[in-house]
């Protein structure tokens, strides 16, 4: 086993590559692993021998379907680099990542700029404060605009772009009078060229620095001082003010300095820009995470509360000698076992130790600790493993992804990770009855897994559903229960999942007043039931006093009451409901948790009666099409009940935002190929759950609603 001496956090990097479906993510990935020595052969998404696309599907498809982390070396760094899904069905391996990531490199296509899922992951990245790069790639194809991609990231994404490097040329040597071949760095003020290692292999890896062509001069030198003005804005020593106002030449380590300062405060954004595909720009792209990502020791020390007192607030530093919590991000299933993949926030675990699940009052086993590459079967053992780092542990039972593994003598409840709704399912079974208990048990695998992957037996019908984000998730699942696993199932196709939510704020008294053999049980209990949108689907508190209501009999409650909303009156989960507990009337003798968690369905069966909504998942849509084909494809979308947002121009292409239905969806591939001869490009992601109209509860339900107002 590997014996690791205790590291320098400083030099430590966790980051990210997100961006949106084909923009080059894993192609980017492959090249800097190919130039820091941790792969010794670039491989090819089109040929399916990138390190990080492991799975024989995502050979098949040519996509990144499972976050890959990666850790090697570049200068004095050791990165932990973890290369994410672009297509929208896989989100949650972006959220799931940037939780635990301290910094991240967005990767853009330099002709299509600012995408859909592009707005997606910067978003995401927003919400955990990470710090980012920006990776203008693919500046060798026909229209690429590296100027377009900022000013949309400008507008779009209102972040604010800075170039570090800027790009000699654009577009490929056929198409192009000034092809892509070499980018400028602004700092040095040189021009970068990339050669070949070997006659016979094209890589880039031999980085030649020669003078700025002088054509090219008075581009670089504009470039450079709409550079300086945005370091002299934050320029607190006037290191760079004074030198650049003499006509001195500049510091390069200061101005590094300052970048690297307003990069981490999330003022700016440093771009540089190359082409994975000619093999351009990726070497100070490295040098740039070095330089200007944080490590674990400049971001702020993990908070969390007392699991026992959870308004007593506890905090972790970034330091080995802190008590030991870590967060399990991400868990991946295998017919041999489960990997755990954990951010060590503090502090430092041993093989073969014990540690806590605070949230599920629970210890946990921790066999064996990993450094992994990309592939699972790709593994180095450890002996120890130190806050900063990112590991694999065998061994755990009962934790799943969100969960928080602390030092027993040192409990702390990190916050989880919440992910989006599901939107579609499909009906599966096996084809034989006597693989149903192992169905299951593969079923409660894959969610384990994937917390946008769920499963449940339909009360009414019996059958089994798959639950996921898009149909391409749930195929994926599909694939993995008959490759994997090796199980023979049949499908039924794919449906939309619908949810419910409250017509109307209501309050009730939910009650158990029965015998059972030979003793009572008795609980009343009022609440309110309010519709709400809150960061959980269902919200609950509780206004009872503790002398009334002991903390294990509201617990008891609060778990009732969620599991009957998982089933509303029309058999679909409810969300975006608050309840408050009001009032509760007790028995010396009869009243327990068993009665209050009976008394707690019962107010929920009488809040929904006669008072839900329906909702529909409603999608967000980008196509990208020919504007000779823009009427038929809006005239269409209109048919599907689309509102269209918004139509920009792209080049010659023009962009439709629209939301839509995802029930008016299922065929639109082949619908938007056959209108365009195949010229679009689409992508859609959830939106939001919004109220069906009353025709879907007709074709849902076969009821004539209008009795009821749009509800039940």
């Amino acid at each position: 086993m590997a014996a690791a001496a205790k590291p320098d956090l400083s030099k430590f990097r966790n980051l990210g590559i997100i961006a949106h479906i084909d923009a080059g993510k894993t192609t980017t990935t492959e090249h800097l692993l190919y130039y820091s020595g941790a792969i010794h052969r670039l491989g090819s998404v089109d040929e399916g021998t990138t390190d990080t696309d492991w799975m024989e599907l995502e050979k098949e498809k040519g996509i990144t379907i499972q976050s890959a982390c990666v850790p090697f070396r570049w200068r004095d760094c050791i990165l932990n680099l973890i290369d994410t899904p672009g297509h929208v069905d896989f989100t949650a391996e972006v959220e799931r990542s940037l939780r635990v990531l301290d910094g991240c490199v967005v990767v853009f296509d330099a002709q299509k700029g600012v995408e859909a899922q592009s707005e997606t992951v910067w978003r995401q990245a927003n919400k955990y404060n990470v710090p980012r790069l920006v990776f203008v790639n693919k500046m060798d194809i026909v229209g690429a605009d590296f100027e377009n991609v900022l000013r949309e990231i400008r507008e779009r994404l209102e972040g604010r772009p800075v170039p570090v490097t800027i790009p000699i040329g654009s577009g490929s040597v056929k198409e192009s009078a000034t092809p892509f071949r070499g980018v400028i760095d602004l700092l040095t003020m040189e021009a970068l060229y990339f050669r070949h290692s070997n006659p016979e292999r094209a890589d880039g890896k031999i980085v030649v620095r020669e003078a700025i062509p002088e054509a090219l001069r008075p581009t670089a030198e504009r470039w450079r001082e709409r550079l300086i003005d945005v370091l002299t804005e934050a320029d607190d020593q006037d290191w760079i003010t004074t030198a650049y106002l003499e006509g001195r030449p500049l510091d390069v380590e200061a101005m590094k300095q300052l970048i690297r300062r307003r990069t981490l405060r999330n003022e700016i954004q440093p771009v540089f820009c190359g082409s994975g595909r000619e093999h351009i720009g990726i070497q100070p792209l490295l040098d740039g995470i070095c330089w200007y990502l944080p490590s674990p020791l400049d971001r702020p020390p993990v908070q969390g509360v007392h699991p026992k007192k959870r308004d007593q607030v506890e905090v972790r530093k970034p330091d080995p000698d802190e008590p030991f919590a870590a967060l399990v991000f991400k868990i991946q299933a295998d017919p041999h076992g489960e990997l755990f993949y954990l951010r060590i926030y503090s502090g430092t675990v041993k093989a073969n130790s014990r540690v806590l699940n605070p949230g599920k009052e629970a210890r946990e086993f921790l066999t064996k600790l990993y450094h992994v590459h990309a592939d699972p079967a790709n593994k180095d053992p450890l002996d120890v493993a130190y806050a900063g780092d990112i590991v694999a542990a065998t061994g755990p039972k009962v934790s799943i992804t969100g969960d928080t593994l602390c030092d027993p003598q040192y409990p702390i409840l990190l916050e989880s990770i919440q992910f989006a709704e599901t939107v579609v399912s499909m009906a599966i079974e096996p084809e034989s009855s006597a693989d149903k208990e192992r169905l299951e048990q593969i079923l409660t695998l894959l969610a384990r897994e994937d917390p946008t992957f769920r499963w449940s037996v339909d009360k009414d019908t019996g059958q089994t559903l798959m639950n996921g984000m898009g149909v391409l998730h749930l195929e994926i699942k599909l694939h993995r229960i008959r490759e994997d696993f090796r199980l023979k199932v049949r499908v039924g196709k794919p449906r939309v999942s619908y949810r419910e939510t409250l017509a109307k704020p209501v309050r009730v008294w939910g009650e158990c007043v029965r015998q059972v053999a030979g003793h009572g049980l008795f609980a009343r209990l009022e609440a309110q039931f309010e519709p709400y949108r809150g960061t959980e689907p269902i919200t609950v508190g509780n206004q009872v006093p503790s002398e009334l209501l002991p903390a294990p009999w509201v617990a008891a409650i609060e778990q009732a009451i969620r599991g009957a909303l998982q089933s509303g009156e029309t058999g679909y989960p409810v969300i975006d409901v608050k309840v408050t507990l009001l009032a509760a009337q007790t028995h010396p003798t009869d009243s327990n948790e068993v009665a209050f968690q009976v008394a707690a369905a019962d107010a929920v069966a009488k809040a929904l009666k006669n008072n839900v909504v329906l909702l529909e998942p409603v999608m967000r849509l980008e196509v990208a099409v020919p504007e000779q084909y823009l009427g038929p494809v809006t005239a269409d979308l209109n048919a599907r009940r689309a509102e269209i947002q918004e139509i920009q121009v792209r080049g010659n292409l023009r962009v439709i935002e629209a939301l839509v239905p995802l029930a008016r969806m299922f065929d639109y591939a082949d619908a938007v190929r056959s209108l365009t001869q195949g010229r679009a490009s689409y992508t859609m992601e959830p939106y939001r759950y919004a109220p069906a109209p009353p025709e879907v509860l007709r074709q849902l339900l076969g009821l004539d609603i209008e009795s009821h107002g749009g509800s039940f």
